[in-house]
């Protein structure tokens, strides 16, 4: 299906364009932002499906503005290359023009990008996060009215908050058999007195770094978010239980960032405690009871507190209550940078046949406009959405999972739904 660019978006003709018209966004020294009426957005489109689903976004967040502000704020947006059409145009997977235009503009948003297997590529997902140190992945977690596999799913409504830089993301790794993984059972069992029969002579070790500074900034960030937003009930979850010097610590460095002055009148600690308004409750959850519980009672915690890998399992299982993790924004955001993003892969499957569904991407286009303050476009956007879902309008998938549950539904291409999505915008 042609797809009809809009007026203010740049696509990387040989170089990315730096249009003259727009201004970038301002990262202040205390590392807020100030935002121009006309800020320049950057964009990657991705890999497989984000071809047809970024410009499907894009369409939805420009009328969502037009409509909010009629013309006197909206987004200039510029692409950059990253993934498959990089190495194409440009023979790098990760150009140092995006990595320049990306922290120039403060701001951005990305479709999905794969990374070849067997090739020995790194991942662009993870030099992107390296980048611009974006240490917390932010995952909202809600129901809009699509089909679900659960009953009520309006109770599903939670924020996890996963660390993006320390734990197993780190990536340090010793493999079954290499001179490297021989020397550091060695060094673990003589030197650090590690038991032999825990470390077999064809083991492979994995390093699970975790430190109180990363964990700290990530904790601040996810209960401020809390406190500006009007969640009451957090929970910081880990197998402290088993694993104490890693996911134990991290919850008791959680439960001290709540002492700290900023804090400590805000969020309270007392399993009894009953918060008030301005006041949130910080608990601690074992990570597979916290798992049981989004399934049995999802309603019990509005935001989750995790490491990298557990937050990994929670995000997942939260967005399977609600559809799949084709109907979850998600943002990286650090101090000040942020970079957004579609939760789902590449989908090279479906990839050009045109039913693709944009809603994650969609979704992180509206989050993307609440994090730069346009909180009334970004509500518009959410509003349509739901509206057309109660029209039973949606991409094949959508359709096909109200067909399950006995409900007709009509099934549009993926910037058909852009345009039943932006023609609902009030």
């Amino acid at each position: 299906m042609e797809v009809v660019r809009a007026e203010n978006v740049y696509p990387w003709e040989g170089k990315a364009q730096k249009p003259k018209e727009g201004e970038f966004i301002k990262l202040n020294p205390d590392k807020t932002i100030e935002v121009p009426d006309k800020p320049i957005i950057p964009y990657i489109e991705g890999d497989g499906i984000g071809a047809e689903i970024t410009p499907a976004m894009i369409h939805v967040v420009n009328a969502a503005v037009e409509k909010t502000y009629g013309g006197s704020k909206r987004i200039i947006w510029v692409e950059v290359l990253a993934g498959d059409k990089a190495e194409e145009k440009a023979g790098d997977r990760l150009p140092q023009e995006t990595l320049e235009f990306l922290k120039e503009a403060v701001v951005g948003i990305k479709g999905p990008l794969g990374t070849p297997v067997g090739k020995g590529v790194r991942s662009i997902n993870s030099a992107l996060r390296r980048a611009f140190d974006f240490y917390s992945a932010v995952r909202p977690v809600y129901w809009m009215g699509q089909p679900t596999p659960i009953p009520d799913p309006q109770r599903v409504d939670v924020v996890v908050f996963r660390e993006n830089t320390d734990d197993v993301y780190a990536g340090v790794e010793f493999f079954s058999g290499t001179d490297e993984a021989k020397k550091v059972r060695e060094f673990l069992i003589k030197e650090m007195g590690a038991k032999e029969e825990g470390f077999p002579e064809d083991v492979g070790i994995t390093v699970k770094p975790m430190s109180e500074f990363k964990t700290k900034r990530h904790v601040r960030k996810a209960l401020r978010y809390a406190l500006e937003n009007g969640r009451k009930n957090v929970a910081v979850i880990g197998k402290g239980n088993i694993m104490k010097a890693t996911e134990g610590a991290f919850i008791n460095w959680a439960f001290e960032v709540a002492q700290e002055p900023e804090f400590a009148d805000k969020v309270l600690t007392d399993p009894e405690a009953q918060p008030n308004e301005g006041q949130v409750k910080l608990s601690k959850v074992i990570t597979d009871q916290m798992l049981m519980q989004l399934v049995l009672k999802p309603d019990a915690w509005d935001v989750v507190i995790a490491q990298n890998l557990n937050g990994d399992y929670v995000s997942d299982l939260a967005a399977a209550l609600i559809g799949g993790p084709g109907f979850v924004p998600s943002g990286n955001i650090g101090d000040g940078y942020a970079l957004f993003e579609s939760t789902h892969g590449t989908a090279w499957d479906i990839a050009g046949k045109g039913i693709a569904n944009p809603l994650s991407l969609t979704l992180s286009g509206a989050m993307m406009l609440e994090y730069i303050g346009w909180r009334e476009a970004a509500q518009k956007i959410y509003e349509a959405v739901k509206k057309t879902f109660e029209d039973k309008v949606g991409t094949p998938d959508i359709a096909a999972g109200f067909k399950k549950l006995g409900i007709e539904a009509k099934a549009v291409s993926t910037y058909e739904y852009a345009q039943e999505i932006a023609k609902r915008i009030q």
